[in-house]
């Protein structure tokens, strides 16, 4: 039957399809709604992995094992699985393995927009790459039988525009093949030096074979049209070059970008008077090209920043430039900040208070370093603020000048934070790292993690003791916080900062945003109170604004978590009764 999906829905739809059987993954966007439309099958196992180098690893035993498998992230994520992904293009696999990476050009909730496509080249595996809904749906298939026609995990590339858009498609039945025996071969899953030696060549050979079929696949197709320009394109590119042209240039859509074909694309250039490769971020099937020999334009007319557009390459490469309606300029800019009753506010409060040297992470308190807080100097990767406060302190030993901090939330901690802890408490620097337990990932839109003690179906599940786990890490010094307390956090910042030891902070306090969470009746303005010092603004709360010189709060946003209460020096916010 038809259906409209979301990309990300139609992948997972295709790992039903397909007869995966085991799913880990990390949540990032825009990869994450991937495995949280999959865990909808009971056919298939998910869980939420700490990070995705172990997400990676588990699917991988899984596919040892006999069973269909599959992993997902983001770009960055597969940064933190590298490891194990350039070695496993060398193991091969047993059953199919698929890995799920999702980029971002843009960086609509990223920290960098890297291309993908360079692990797909550089660990020799192949990458394939839809253009819409259906194509991600059949693609998933495909990219199992691939996986064991060539013993390779395949590389399955998203991106922000075909992960989040709908469009239809065509559904079946549940094909699951039989169980792969699993049989013991050093010489192929044991990668010492003597045996990865001998993978070397195979893995060649490979990229041989697959580029002899991908230059026969249909998921490389030419859409012959006008001959005077012919673009070589893909992914959500595509879309935009036919939405401009139609059939006024011929195209050669590329499904798998690596390897790429050959004679392919010479016998396409060959029948075209202008070349064009047209792709987001870097050059790839631009260089590729030009390896070929080709004379070809790319990112001399094209940008290699940021999204790309209907209007951009009508543009850059002449076609109709239609006009557009657009917002009024003198619109105010919105920008993120924390949302209201936020437990990380406090903290963020207190840090700019007592001028700390914040070393921030990746999660929705990154917004800490945003105005009026900007409580925050350095935000690189996950886990890097708890490695990092420990080089800057050790690089700053016998400078009293800065009181510096590393901040970072519980999913964080347990992806990758927990290493650099470790490291803090083996050589002994004196760091205060601040670990935010707000009980859920919550940048990512509320999935669960190893401290909240359920898994991905909300079920109870394992569930680990922070405090107990930095104490049998080697950190003394482990006190839990209410952020909300103002007075408290003041307190044990200043003390711990003194200590001339490692120490640990936990600030505890469920995200604003879930559902058990009961808040207190909203504050409001006690106008006759109310000096208009505008102390309250410091905060960056969205529930508080200035009207006619006095602070005004918008019940309709507030949770009456008293932050704002407690910077008050006039005593202005005053609870509301509540009714009945």
């Amino acid at each position: 039957m038809k259906q409209l999906m979301l990309g990300n829905k139609a992948v997972a739809r295709g790992l039903f399809e397909g007869g995966c059987s085991f799913v880990s993954s990390y949540p990032g966007t825009p990869s994450t709604e991937i495995t949280e439309e999959a865990v909808a099958f009971d056919e298939i196992y998910c869980e939420w992995a700490p990070n995705e180098k172990v997400a990676m690893e588990a699917a991988f035993g899984a596919s040892l094992a006999g069973k269909r498998s599959f992993c997902g992230m983001k770009h960055v994520g597969l940064n933190v699985a590298a490891d194990p992904l350039f070695t496993m293009s060398y193991t091969g696999v047993n059953a199919g393995i698929i890995i799920g990476v999702a980029d971002d050009p843009g960086m609509h909730s990223s920290q960098n927009e890297q291309d993908s496509r360079h692990y797909a080249v550089a660990a020799k595996v192949p990458m394939l790459e839809p253009a819409d809904s259906a194509e991600a749906l059949e693609f998933t298939k495909l990219a199992y039988e691939l996986s064991e026609k060539f013993d390779t995990p395949v590389l399955m590339k998203m991106c922000t525009r075909i992960a989040h858009s709908r469009s239809v498609c065509q559904t079946s039945e549940r094909v699951v093949p039989e169980v792969k025996a699993y049989e013991k071969n050093i010489g192929k899953y044991v990668m010492m030096p003597g045996n990865a030696k001998k993978r070397h060549p195979v893995i060649e050979e490979r990229t041989k074979a697959l580029r002899e079929w991908a230059e026969t696949s249909d998921i490389n197709r030419i859409e012959w049209g006008g001959k005077e320009v012919g673009i070589i394109t893909s992914s959500t590119s595509y879309q935009y070059v036919k939405e401009v042209f139609g059939e006024k240039v011929s195209v050669l859509k590329l499904g798998m970008v690596n390897p790429l074909p050959e004679k392919l694309i010479k016998d396409f250039a060959g029948k075209v008077d202008r070349l064009i490769v047209v792709e987001e971020l870097d050059p790839v099937i631009e260089n590729h090209c030009k390896v070929l020999g080709l004379k070809v334009e790319g990112k001399d007319i094209l940008p290699v920043c940021g999204e790309f557009s209907q209007k951009l390459i009508a543009e850059k490469i002449g076609g109709e430039v239609h006009e557009r309606k657009s917002l009024d300029e003198e619109i105010p800019v919105r920008p993120p900040i924390m949302c209201a009753g936020c437990p990380h506010r406090g903290i963020f409060y207190t840090l700019s208070k007592n001028k700390c040297v914040v070393l921030g992470d990746i999660g929705c308190y990154t917004l800490g370093a945003v105005a009026p807080l900007s409580a925050m100097d350095m935000t690189l990767c996950m886990g890097a603020s708890v490695s990092g406060v420990h080089g800057f302190n050790k690089a700053m030993e016998g400078n009293t000048d800065y009181k510096t901090v590393g901040v970072l939330g519980d999913s964080t901690f347990m992806h990758s934070g927990m290493t650099g802890l470790a490291d803090i408490a083996y050589n002994e620097s004196d760091s205060t790292v601040i670990i935010l337990d707000n009980s859920i990932t919550g940048m990512t839109g509320h999935q669960q993690n190893p401290t909240t003690g359920y898994n991905i179906k909300g079920d109870p599940a394992g569930k680990i003791d922070l405090e107990a786990l930095c104490k049998a890490m080697g950190i003394k010094r482990v006190t839990v916080v209410d952020p909300y307390d103002l007075k408290e956090c003041d307190r044990i910042l200043k003390e711990e900062l003194a200590a001339p030891e490692p120490s640990v902070i936990i600030a505890r306090r469920p995200c604003a945003l879930l559902k058990f969470v009961k808040h207190n009746t909203p504050l409001t303005v006690n106008a006759d109170k109310c000096t208009g010092c505008s102390a309250c603004m410091k905060i960056g709360c969205p529930a508080i604004s200035m009207k006619d010189g006095k602070s005004h709060v918008d019940r309709t946003l507030c949770v009456g978590c008293d932050v704002c209460k407690q910077m008050c020096a006039f005593d202005a916010f005053e609870r509301e009764e509540k009714e009945g």
